[in-house]
């Protein structure tokens, strides 16, 4: 066939079509075409703008002797009336205000066609007749959008690709309703998917969206879509966003490397997940808002968060459902805000949350059935009035606090059990209310059920064992407690179960109180001064811990492995404390010392440590009235809303008048691309709180220290507030060790022949990146030899006093493999 010629078969038998034949362009060729005929065509470039009206095949050489380009100077370059067939072609376009290649009507075939053009659209599907089958096409149009399906269009794209895009990727609106099958959708500049309007509609099935510079899909205006096996990552805006009545389903879906929200949902839109991943996002997992807005997750993962946001946020009347969920490895878990937002958690873990694992504020609710929650810093938090919910059959293991009630809350918890909490197993203050039935705590460091002054608590049927500082702490006006019991362990048990039911005191110096509905029990006064309480966490009312000497503070502090640099700057700073305070007794001038610090360093190096000691060694020396630590972070300070963010750092700075305001990762308060961020209201706040009273309130600062050195310069009022700077040194390898050494003389093991030095060798050898943690790192290693040795002895039928100590090289875990 001549270069530049359009071969056509003719495919019907009519007398009156001319016969086949060569023709030089394809407008003539077409004019001669009736259904079924075939048009080959020679590879060249055709400056036509074509328009298939009949049921042709329109394809290009099938020998590979060279492409076939449909490039017309302005116009659309292929335009489709008709189910034609149109194979091997690359379309280009150069007119902003028309597609590259226009579907009005039929169920065209397109096959391995190539749209590289400049036009308004690369595929436009337009019209309710419009239903093309589009497989292995590629549209590559960084003028306009990739592919648009308008005005009741429809079709199936298979395997297509939509790369560098101008604006949104693939876009569906005026009721299309396309089908996507294994479609990759990348390097967009506007939104990967976006489909829009009422009765507008979309399936996509194991798709990709990825590289994205703006958000992966958009749902919004009563339009509805369904994604199943499907991943969406590397965008620069949210992952997946919902607007204005928006439905969206994701089922088998992995959503992962957002630096803003994984998936938002606003205005009534309601989003069911189930087995769907969500990942490595910069602020929330999910983000739900206002009223009639809901998600449904069933046996999703939420986890990796890279930012300090909660990795579920529900606020302004919004729900959310989780059902056999897991959340992970998270600043905090679910944070639920406002009155009329709720969220139902059921049989879900949640785990290895930095801050709270269920926060509820302003009048939420949360309700949680058998579910687990370990390794947080507080399991539950109901933080002020109106707030409550319900948490039954849950476990708690090893966070720093239970649950925590505060300012009104009241939530009921039933049995629900605490292991191994650092401080309180269940802390109620600040005339926090709740009633606890059937609850336990076992393993405290603490108290297992601390309830202070003012607090209207009931407590039915609880139970506490081997509770280092007591089961029970109560106040004189304590709460209403029926059918308690304790073991009797720890140095104070403030309620002992009766044989006939009820509390005694005869050993303990608890009085007890009848009343006519159930038991009040009130500890004698004595016995209330014999052991002090701890700082209360939320409430800054809280009676202070007992003050140690500064020398026992300053021992304990030198007792920290490594941390040299640490400890000579913080007696230094102690030393001049004392003589100013000194000076001023002997009738001298004494220097004026700024006392705010800025601890930079990685994490788990003992910063939160410092600043507990720090805040004990100031009240020793009477420079604060208590010394307690009150320790927070973004998720504390900064509100949703305007003026909220101020109250909130003000209730912060409140609870830790008389002691120390820890703030940790204080950075997150000034994010780099930080926009209408509220953040910076929250410095703005601690600035002139931290000037005002100056004397009440130590605050330090704390986080990495690249981001730390950007965050004293955001406000110029932040660098003069603080006094030094001290930088915490990551951990060697010997310091590691001597950790591990110190964690198994705690808790009675010993290290077998050869097993310091392969200690010593692992340490080595572990990759330092951003996520390794320091002494966290070596406490976590313990704990997983404690694991493997269990695991080894538990094999043993009667195992000697040795074997159930001793731990050996094998007993260290691998090594991670390098990424």
């Amino acid at each position: 066939m001549v270069q530049g010629t359009v071969q056509v078969t003719h495919g019907g038998s009519s007398r009156w079509r001319r016969r086949s034949g060569e023709y030089p362009t394809l407008t003539a060729a077409l004019a001669v075409a009736g259904d079924g005929d075939v048009l080959s065509i020679a590879p060249g470039t055709y400056r036509e703008n074509l328009v298939l009206e009949h049921a042709v095949t329109l394809r290009g050489p099938e020998d590979g002797s060279g492409s076939v380009r449909i490039a017309p100077l302005d116009g659309v370059a292929l335009t489709l009336r008709a189910s034609a067939v149109v194979q091997d072609l690359h379309l280009e376009g150069q007119d902003r205000a028309a597609p590259a290649l226009l579907v009005e009507d039929g169920s065209p075939e397109l096959t391995d066609l190539r749209v590289s053009t400049h036009s308004a659209a690369g595929i436009e599907v337009r019209g309710p007749g419009a239903r093309p089958l589009v497989r292995r096409c590629t549209v590559e149009n960084p003028a306009g959008v990739g592919i648009v399906v308008l005005d009741g269009g429809g079709g199936v794209f298979e395997e297509c690709e939509v790369v560098a895009s101008g604006q949104t990727g693939f876009s569906v609106r005026g009721g299309g309703r396309p089908r996507l099958e294994r479609c990759r959708i990348h390097h967009s500049t506007g939104a990967g998917i976006a489909v829009t309007g009422e009765g507008s509609g979309l399936e996509a099935l194991g798709c990709e969206v990825y590289e994205v510079r703006g958000a992966g899909v958009q749902i919004a205006a009563r339009a509805a879509a369904r994604l199943t096996d499907c991943a969406v990552h590397r965008t620069t805006a949210d992952g997946v966003t919902l607007d204005t009545d928006a439905v969206l389903t994701l089922a088998g879906c992995d959503i992962h490397d957002i630096p803003e929200n994984a998936v938002d949902l606003r205005s009534r839109s309601v989003l069911t997940l189930s087995r769907t991943s969500v990942r490595r996002f910069g602020r929330n997992g999910l983000s739900v808002w206002d009223p009639g807005t809901r998600v449904d997750a069933e046996s999703c993962e939420i986890h990796d968060s890279t930012g300090d946001y909660p990795a579920v946020w529900v606020s302004d009347g919004a729900t959310a459902s989780l059902d056999s969920c897991r959340v992970h490895d998270v600043p905090d878990a679910l944070f639920v805000l406002d009155r009329g937002s709720a969220v139902e958690v059921t049989d879900s873990d949640l785990s290895q949350v930095r801050n709270t694992a269920v926060s509820v504020s302003d009048g939420a609710t949360a309700r949680l059935d058998d579910c687990r929650i370990r390794e947080a810093g507080t399991g539950a938090w109901f933080r002020d009035h109106g707030s409550g919910g319900t948490l039954a059959g849950c476990t708690i293991d090893a966070v720093q606090t239970g649950v925590i009630v505060t300012k009104g809350a009241d939530p009921a918890l039933e049995r629900c059990t605490v292991t191994s909490p650092a401080e309180a197993g269940f802390y109620v203050s600040a005339g926090g209310r709740g009633t606890f039935t059937a609850c336990r705590v076992t393993d405290s460091s603490g108290f297992g059920f601390h309830v202070l002054d003012g607090c209207c608590t009931t407590l039915t049927r609880c139970h506490t064992e081997r509770c280092a500082r007591g089961g029970y702490e109560f106040p004189e006006d304590g709460p209403v407690v029926e059918e308690c019991t304790g073991d009797g362990s720890g140095p104070r048990q403030a309620a002992q179960s009766a044989p006939g039911g009820g509390f005694t005191g005869a050993q303990t110096g608890v009085r007890t109180v009848t009343a006519a509905r159930s038991p009040v029990v009130q500890p004698a006064p004595a016995a209330r001064a014999s052991v002090p309480r701890p700082a209360d966490p939320g409430d800054a009312g809280a009676a202070a811990a007992a003050a140690r000497a500064s020398g026992a503070v300053l021992g304990q502090l030198d007792g920290l492995v490594g941390l040299d640099s640490v400890k000579r700057e913080v007696r230094a700073l102690t030393d001049m404390i004392e003589v100013g305070r000194r000076r001023q007794q002997a009738g001298l001038k004494a220097a004026s010392v700024r006392r705010h610090l800025v601890f930079t360093g990685s994490p788990g190096t003992g910063k939160t440590t410092v600043a507990r000691l720090y805040g004990e060694i100031l009240a020793s020396l009477g420079v604060l009235e208590r010394g307690h630590l009150v320790e927070v972070s973004r998720v504390d300070l900064v509100g949703e809303h305007i003026g909220s963010t101020a109250i909130r750092t003000q209730e912060a700075f409140e609870r830790a008048r008389g002691g120390v305001l820890f703030i940790d990762e204080a950075y997150a308060l000034a994010p780099e691309d930080s926009g209408r961020d509220f953040g910076r209201e929250a410095i703005d706040t601690l600035v002139k709180l931290m000037e005002d009273h100056r004397d009440a309130v130590v605050v330090i600062v704390a986080g990495y220290t690249a981001e730390m050195e950007r965050f004293l310069t955001v406000n110029p009022g932040v660098a003069s507030r603080f006094s030094r700077t001290i930088a915490f040194g990551d951990y060697g390898p010997g310091e590691l060790l001597r950790i591990v050494e110190q964690q198994a003389e705690e808790h009675e093991y010993r290290l077998g022949e050869g097993t310091a030095e392969a200690l010593l060798t692992y340490f080595t050898e572990l990759p330092k990146g951003p996520a390794f943690g320091n002494g966290r790192t070596a406490r976590q290693t313990f704990e997983s030899m404690v694991e493997r040795h269990a695991g080894r002895v538990a094999q043993l039928s009667e195992p000697s006093t040795d074997e159930l100590t001793l731990l050996f090289p094998a007993d260290l875990p691998t090594l991670p493999t390098p990424c």
